[in-house]
């Protein structure tokens, strides 16, 4: 095997790969991080993530806990290249961090366990990668496990992912005597013994000639039918070189259109190597990836190329408080930043200084005198920077489009224990919603109680427990409350709203006509028909703002409406009273009068749970799930355990994990994502409590 760990600096974007490590809670992703820090000589004494010893998993919370929580990057080098890493957060609750990292991610690898196959958070986050167009290739861990198995696990890749598994290994034994893997590029054999930190290349063992040969020709098989030059060398000459495979594979995996599949243990530090081998010939560069695009200050868009002599461009996707300062991270997509260098904040036109350039090894650092496109870092020195800010050269201002923010689904009351602990209570919320903005923090009106919403249970007891701990300010939490929806349900045409104000000098006059109809997306549309300039475009867009303003609080219970069409269909002005704040206040007033004439619905949040229980604790799951307003899409049996999914109320699952624990004496476990909205019955939502 050659040597590949070594000090390694590059300059050049196309030495560089920018990837994740995307997966299902406890699949090994964290392991896998640890395990290719150590194969890289970036550190020298292997962590686990059940001592709380690894690199990226420092949180407290994370190592109490046994799970990622925070998104975490890593620097090392392989084969000549700088290899920068984000161990992302693998539990439904924290999928926003998988959001802002995939932004700013050249590839991934999506790890799959052996056993369990393609499980609900591997369908999320690879669904989150497919609409950021990121490339991917597998990696099947856990082959050592009771169990597993690698063709299972690549059928459920197939069927569930829908994508085209290219496998480039075959396992050598299984379960308990798993040691190694054939190469089926080169036909040769990997073998990892117990006592070894590197593999031993030879020969493929005799038994496993056959299979080999035919997993080869089917692998052959089926990058001829995905790629043209190949299908042109495979008909003349009935099989294609090792060239011209890894060829393929790598314009596949950039074009989408096949996954590249490994395997191994990474537990039994067994597929590492090959695993940065693959990352290296199969995953993009910052220099293959297009320019990045974005809007200058005229409005037009424009291109920055991934070169170190282009204007300045990155992106900031997340920002942490340390005890060494405030930390920006960074990706940067063009140009080359400098220590002491001033950045231009392209949304607000506000102006910062970088005091320090970082390159970050989780909760170490290693400062450096420049950044240059394709390098992800983190600087010291910005105080308004957050995370989606576009950071630029003065000169060239150019705003890229930041990560998508999802909406929280859960809220908790808080308030501080002391009287005299309320204003550091604040000065928390604040620096966790700058920090997490996936967190949003609010004052209800009507209670005048501070609200804390996030994405689960777990999102919100891990961000109090931060105030808790990092603050030293002593919360009291109240019940958890889901963000419930209201929806047009049918609506209503011709509504006429007349803004008339007049109190002493300039008045308001507003005259909006408005339809209003159901859409079947959760989302607000807002369109005008109006013709011969009867209601000038500025004050269009004024209405529909005031309508935006509407959509906060809706007629049933004051919760946000969603799910609507809104028409401005007519109107009329006044020479001198209207204004762009007269027609805003129209159209806020005249929608609230229009939800009120309209048919409207309640809607809750629904998730998916997916529950594996001993098939002894079958019915008593089934009782409960239907006790808790559940409808069973499927159930299958395999080993002495059932897997079970349902779609649930997200407002029926509070305090679900102990109640299960209960019905299967600690040995069921169960996950959630996502599942969309749907109407809340009427026998419940008479029962529900105004917002």
């Amino acid at each position: 095997m050659r040597a590949n760990r070594q000090p390694f600096i590059t300059t050049s974007p196309t030495a560089v790969r920018n990837l994740g490590i995307l997966a299902h809670v406890d699949a090994g992703k964290t392991t896998i991080t640890e395990r290719i820090l150590f194969a890289t000589g970036a550190i020298h004494k292997r962590g686990e993530v059940h001592h709380g010893t690894t690199v990226t998993d420092f949180d407290a919370q994370e190592r109490d806990r046994g799970i990622t929580i925070f998104a975490a990057a890593v620097s090392c080098a392989w084969g000549g290249h700088r290899v920068n890493l984000i161990d992302t957060p693998g539990h439904v609750d924290f999928s926003d961090e998988v959001e802002r990292s995939l932004r700013v991610l050249d590839g991934a690898v999506a790890v799959f366990d052996a056993v369990a196959g393609v499980e609900p958070q591997s369908e999320t986050v690879w669904r989150q990668a497919d609409r950021h167009g990121v490339p991917r290739i597998a990696f099947v861990n856990k082959l050592d496990r009771a169990g597993a198995d690698l063709d299972t696990a690549v059928a459920s890749i197939r069927a569930r992912l829908g994508v085209v598994p290219l496998v480039v290994q075959l396992p050598i034994g299984a379960e308990d005597s798993f040691s190694g893997v054939v190469d089926l590029l080169r036909m040769r054999s990997l073998n990892w013994r117990a006592d070894a930190d590197t593999y031993q290349e030879g020969t493929v063992p005799e038994a496993l000639l056959e299979e080999a040969a035919r997993r080869r020709r089917l692998l052959e098989e089926t990058v001829a039918e995905l790629h043209a030059d190949a299908l042109e060398e495979f008909c003349s000459a009935s099989a294609l070189t090792e060239r011209t495979l890894v060829r393929a594979l790598r314009e596949l995996t950039l074009r989408g259109d096949g996954v590249v599949v490994l395997c191994g243990s990474a537990y039994r530090n067994r597929g590492i190597e090959p695993l940065l081998d693959a990352v290296l010939a199969y995953l993009p560069s910052p220099a293959d990836m297009p320019a990045v695009r974005g809007l200058a200050a005229d409005g037009a868009e424009q291109e920055r190329a991934p070169d170190p002599a282009e204007p300045f461009t990155a992106l900031a996707f997340k920002v942490t408080a340390t005890a060494t300062g405030r930390l920006t991270y960074l990706r940067v997509y063009a140009g080359t930043l400098r220590k002491g260098a001033t950045v231009l904040d392209a949304a607000t036109g506000r102006t910062e200084r970088v005091g320090r350039i970082l390159r970050v090894q989780a909760d170490r650092h290693e400062e450096r005198e420049e950044a240059v496109a394709g390098d992800i870092v983190a600087v010291i020195g910005l105080k308004a920077a957050r995370a989606g800010t576009t950071l630029c050269v003065p000169g060239a201002p150019l705003v890229l489009e930041p990560p998508s923010v999802a909406e929280p689904v859960v809220s908790v009351a808080v308030e501080a224990r002391r009287n005299i602990d309320t204003g550091r209570l604040s000065a928390a919320l604040a620096r966790l919603a700058e920090e997490d903005p996936s967190l949003v923090v609010r004052s209800d009106p009507e209670s005048g109680q501070t609200v804390l919403s996030g994405m689960g249970e777990l999102h919100l007891e891990v961000a109090v427990e931060k105030i808790r701990s990092g603050h030293g300010v002593e919360v009291v939490v109240g019940r958890p409350q889901v963000s419930y929806r209201e929806t047009v349900v049918r609506g209503v045409r011709g509504l006429v709203h007349r803004h008339v104000k007049q109190d002493g000098g300039a008045g308001q006059f507003a005259h909006v006509v408005l339809d209003v109809e159901p859409l079947e997306e959760p989302c607000f549309e807002f369109r005008s028909t109006v013709v011969g300039g009867r209601v000038p475009q500025e004050y269009a867009r004024a209405v529909e703002a005031g309508c935006r303003d509407a959509l906060a609080e809706g007629p049933l219970g004051g919760f946000p409406v969603t799910g609507l069409r809104v028409t401005l269909t007519d109107g009329a002005t006044h020479s001198k009273d209207s204004s762009e704040m007269a027609f805003r206040a129209a159209g806020r007033f005249g929608l609230r009068e229009a939800l009120r004439l309209s048919t409207m619905e309640l809607l809750e949040p629904l998730v998916e749970v997916t529950v594996t229980v001993p098939e002894d604790g079958v019915g008593g799951v089934l009782g409960d799930l239907a006790a808790r307003r559940g409808r069973v899409s499927g159930s299958t049996a395999e080993a002495g355990t059932a897997v079970i999914t349902a779609a649930v109320p997200l407002a029926e699952l509070f305090g679900y994990a102990s109640r299960l624990r209960g019905r299967t004496q600690g040995r069921g476990t169960f996950t959630t994502r996502p599942a969309g909205l749907a109407p809340v019955p009427a026998s419940v939502a008479g029962a529900l409590p105004a917002r």
